[in-house]
């Protein structure tokens, strides 16, 4: 299974991210798994793929030529393919993974959870998604997700689309087992 991992570039984060990617990278190659990653050689993105590659996993990395440009890019990669921007990333991101996997990040990594989050639900992909936090990062998200269910600005199955887990090894279980279909447009209240 080639699994892409969502996550952090920053290098100003706190250390237990660095470590909890490498975990991710490591257990994906015990597991037999694939990379497809956003192809940074930094912070938590360069960590996961380190990691994956030592275990013996392909990595496939992804990134714009702008960001190849200023030597940010994991040329150690299986595959490093360069896209002219950010939607070709995403999309080639998209069609090369058959599941999904979101560790800690910022802005650019919930940009990436709720595309693809918001494709599940609409039924365009039936993949396994599952957000990874260990440490409660996304609670508030989570919270105001079910919020506004509790408004009527979601549906009933926003939570069918996605798995949370709090342990790497519950993360690859969950990614691991049949994903159910949601079928879009039906409300069970």
């Amino acid at each position: 299974m080639f699994v892409c991992v969502f996550c952090a570039s920053s290098q100003k984060i706190d250390p237990k991210y660095f470590r909890l990617a490498a975990d991710v990278g490591a257990e994906l190659a015990r597991r037999g798994h694939h990379l497809v990653s956003g192809g940074a050689i930094v912070s938590c993105m360069g960590e996961v793929a380190r990691a994956a590659r030592a275990g013996g996993a392909q990595t496939i990395g992804v990134m714009p030529q702008v960001l190849v440009d200023i030597e940010i890019a994991d040329t150690d990669s299986t595959e490093l393919v360069v896209t002219t921007g950010m939607r070709e990333r995403k999309s080639v991101m998209d069609a090369r993974s058959d599941a999904f996997l979101v560790l800690p990040g910022g802005i650019g990594t919930m940009e990436e959870l709720f595309e693809i989050w918001t494709a599940r639900v609409l039924g365009i992909h039936q993949r396994p998604l599952v957000l990874l936090d260990p440490w409660g990062l996304y609670t508030p998200l989570k919270d105001l997700v079910e919020g506004m269910y509790d408004q009527g600005f979601t549906r009933p199955d926003v939570f069918d689309g996605i798995a949370w887990a709090t342990t790497v090894e519950e993360a690859f279980d969950l990614l691991e087992q049949p994903t159910p279909r949601i079928t879009p447009g039906v409300d069970e209240a």
